[in-house]
């Protein structure tokens, strides 16, 4: 019922001008910058800021009048639990007055207003009294939410309205919004025998329990005998007295025999590990093959962009085929980098790339991460993502003081995102820094969905930006490498597809649609986070203003362009490795001999020997079947950036066509619909291909 990335330097220089009479965030006084209340904010350690809420009543966290201590969660969950047989009662009452589709909207909305948020809660309070109490909500609603899958009455009642019509007129974002509560109710199994049914209940409960036994799996170190490393090895690990803990790849290091050392201690295969994948892959196949569907691939891709697996296919082969004598230019470069710096052999293995890589990237942009991060201060960006947003869709992003309580950290931030005309749309929580016990991921959790109200106003939608950026101190504001700025805007596109939605029902707001659509705002993002002229307008130095050098601007947008066709080959790579394990059962091979046949096709780095990659992909719980996502969605994107932002990235009428066509419908349109009416073309796999080839180019 809920839902649980070259134009002339004249134009450059009049963009700069143009920002500059909209808003002056920098101002020089002896060569000292000066910040804008947002750039203060995010650029001034939490503990220097003055406290003024000492004298204010506690507002509860995220201004939840029950969140005013954590037993607050065990009043959400009454409340929403009587809510909820009221909503129940009204669906399927003879008398009902309002359409089918509105009761079950306000039902989701009631579940969804405890279940995301609490799922928020859980995984990032510092508090583990707050933790417990949300983690015992979700599991609470979870159930509920269950008992409503299989509540007979109230799936007849949405059958019958679909089938023959609801008694208040309906149109045609009613009758969709309907469709995917229907299908959200098959995909648990309420059409099926009771016999069937309970076996859906118990093929569900194991996957979701073998799920979390692979991701654990996935971040669990490596234990092998110190002896059996060489000796002058033996202690560049984590060691005791007779073991050696491998916990990660050390893609980073200079060493060429410790990076492979790493790499095939860290990928050596865990029986266990691959028993869980196979039982998972295999749970997964029968439960989609008891719901009616031939894979599990095609349950997953059922009303997402690419619609069946076959579709997919043929995506990611047209891509192959394509893809492969670019990414070949790459790797012989990388080849000569590699001879170049002292490499121990010419050929480029897994271990090699993302070391030589940033060695390359580095001599392209003549400064390392380190060098830039001081034009690249948090507030700056802040700044420079606000005057962006201005330009293209009229909204700021203003900083907001938060009540107190309200917040379950210090160093967390508060936004309103305003409309010149339409006023504020929504909230944006930041919680944007480094602490202990944080979840080391960078996510957008919806909190409240937007949706249309009975009494004529707008339920504005509430979201976090996680992130993991070091946090300033008192010295100097959090400064961000080019990689961190990409992922800030990433993070911000997701969030703004939520704050620009008017959808009229939650169910289907914002990021609430299908997986490989949900992601292109966020990757379109990514486009204007790599163009100069773009960055131009905020990338100053934190404390002299001085203004990143226009060459070096260049640099760095052509550095972070290089190897896109051996990066995207990899993706490749994992998104047809993805579809064959969820596709058709019994496998016929091991996971392990299905990963090194695919990767010897796919990839140009064949696959090493007593290695099982897969064994740490968590991917495949949470994107089984639909990893392609990432490459169908920087696409899509790639065609809407060629096509509408490349020549002016600042175009307020693209911005506009964008929100309207785009983002205003959230999941309540079929997303090849809406990126057709974006496009005024539609997005064949031929157009798709074309803009990711055309990618590698730039």
């Amino acid at each position: 019922m809920y839902q649980t990335r070259m134009f002339s330097r004249k134009f450059a220089k009049n963009a700069f001008k143009r920002w500059g009479s909209l808003s002056r965030p920098w101002s020089w006084s002896r060569n000292v910058s000066t910040w804008s209340p947002l750039g203060t904010a995010f650029n001034t350690k939490p503990e220097q800021r003055l406290n003024l809420s000492f004298d204010r009543e506690c507002v509860g966290l995220f201004g939840i009048p029950q969140l005013k201590d954590y037993t607050g969660f065990y009043l959400l969950q009454e409340g929403a639990c009587n809510a909820t047989e009221e909503l129940v009662r009204e669906a399927t009452a003879r008398g009902r007055t309002r359409k089918i589709v509105e009761v079950f909207d306000q039902l989701s909305d009631t579940l969804c207003q405890v279940a995301d948020m609490a799922d928020f809660v859980r995984v990032a309070h510092p508090d583990d009294q707050y933790v417990n109490a949300a983690e015992d909500a979700c599991v609470s609603i979870s159930a509920l939410v269950e008992k409503l899958n299989t509540n007979i009455d109230i799936h007849r009642s949405l059958k019958h309205v679909i089938t023959h019509g609801d008694i208040v007129e309906t149109d045609a974002i009613d009758k969709r919004v309907a469709e995917l509560f229907m299908f959200d109710f098959e995909q648990s199994g309420i059409h099926l025998a009771e016999d069937k049914r309970r076996r859906f209940v118990e093929l569900n409960e194991r996957i979701l329990m073998l799920g979390t036994q692979f991701m654990q799996g996935c971040q669990k170190p490596t234990t092998v005998s110190r002896n059996m490393l060489p000796k002058h090895l033996q202690y560049v690990f984590h060691t005791d007295k007779h073991d050696v803990q491998v916990q990660g790849l050390f893609s980073d290091h200079h060493s060429d025999l410790i990076r492979e050392a790493a790499y095939m201690a860290y990928l050596h295969p865990d029986q266990r590990q691959m028993e869980i994948l196979e039982l998972l892959l295999t749970d997964r196949h029968q439960l989609a093959r008891l719901v009616g569907f031939e894979t599990y691939a095609h349950r997953a891709l059922n009303g997402t962009l690419a619609n069946t697996p076959e579709n997919v296919r043929q995506f990611l082969d047209g891509l192959a085929d394509k893809l492969q004598p670019k990414a070949e230019e790459d790797f012989e470069h990388l080849r000569k980098v590699k001879l170049s710096h002292g490499g121990t052999d010419r050929d480029i293995h897994p271990w090699d790339t993302a070391y030589y890589c940033g060695i390359s990237r580095n001599e392209v942009c003549e400064l390392g991460s380190i060098d830039l991060s001081p034009y690249f201060s948090l507030g700056g960006c802040m700044e420079g993502l606000s005057m962006l947003f201005r330009s293209l869709y009229g909204v700021s992003l203003e900083y907001t003081p938060a009540g107190y309580g309200e917040l379950w950290s210090p160093d967390v931030h508060k936004l309103s995102v305003t409309h010149e005309t339409e006023g504020i749309l929504g909230y944006i929580y930041c919680d944007l820094f480094e602490r202990g016990g944080k979840p080391h991921q960078d996510c957008h959790f919806t909190i409240r969905g937007g949706r249309q109200m009975e009494s004529g106003t707008y339920q504005n939608p509430v979201v976090v930006l996680m992130l993991n950026l070091p946090p300033p101190n008192r010295a100097k504001p959090s400064l961000l490498t080019p990689a961190m700025v990409e992922n800030l805007f990433h993070e911000f596109g997701h969030a703004m597809h939520s704050m620009l939605g008017r959808t009229r029902y939650q169910h289907v707001t914002g990021t609430r649609c299908p997986t490989d659509f949900a992601e292109v705002p966020s990757v379109l993002m990514e486009y204007f986070a790599n163009d100069y002229r773009v960055l131009s307008t905020f990338a100053r130095h934190w404390k002299t203003g001085e203004a990143l050098p226009e060459n070096l601007l260049n640099r760095l947008c052509q550095a972070k362009q290089m190897f896109a066709a051996s990066d995207m080959q990899l993706q490749l790579f994992y998104s047809i490795l993805d579809q064959e394990y969820h596709g058709k059962h019994p496998l016929g091979k091991t996971t392990t001999e299905l990963l090194a046949e695919v990767q010897n096709q796919y990839y140009s780095i064949p696959y090493v020997k007593d290695t099982a990659w897969q064994q740490r992909f968590g991917h495949f719980v949470g994107y089984g079947a639909k990893y392609y996502s990432y490459l169908m969605s920087r696409a899509v994107a790639s065609r809407i950036w060629q096509h509408c932002f490349k020549d002016d990235p600042f175009s307020r009428t693209m911005g506009q066509r964008f929100r309207e066509q785009v983002l205003s419908h959230g999941g309540g349109v079929s997303p090849d619909v809406l990126v057709e009416a974006m496009l005024s073309e539609q997005p064949t796999t031929d157009r798709l291909v074309q803009s990711l080839i055309d990618d590698t180019q730039n």
